[in-house]
């Protein structure tokens, strides 16, 4: 069975920097676009990254732009978001997901979430 597995999240001070990851299995990770997504307490899940199948083409959320970069290394079935700068704001739970498009930024488009990991920003 499709399977989304996070990791790397933690407790991290203003302006330092922190790498998530997502290891995958149960499906040809190659072949789907990938995305990050992130939830804070009270507030709505909203897209932070995303990928296509190659990493030929990445978006971000205009509030990470800049400081955040999204990469994926298809021969480890792996998704990374590297977070720089990091700000309270940041502070939330990080998915990340599949998506059944080549590219999505809607939470609508995606199948397949991880249960998630823990990043929080102390100021």
């Amino acid at each position: 069975q499709v399977q989304l597995v996070e990791s790397g999240g933690g407790l991290v001070k203003v302006g330092g920097s922190l790498k998530v990851s997502c290891v995958a299995s149960g499906f040809i990770f190659r072949t789907y676009g990938m995305g990050w997504f992130r939830q804070a307490p009270g507030k709505e899940r909203e897209f932070v990254a995303g990928i296509t199948w190659d990493g030929g083409y990445t978006q971000y959320a205009d509030a990470v732009k800049g400081r955040f970069t999204i990469s994926r290394d298809n021969s480890e079935n792996s998704l990374y978001l590297q977070m720089t700068g990091l700000k309270p704001e940041d502070t939330g739970v990080y998915y990340c997901a599949r998506t059944v498009s080549t590219f999505a930024t809607r939470g609508r488009d995606y199948d397949y979430w991880g249960q998630g990991t823990q990043v929080t920003v102390s100021s």
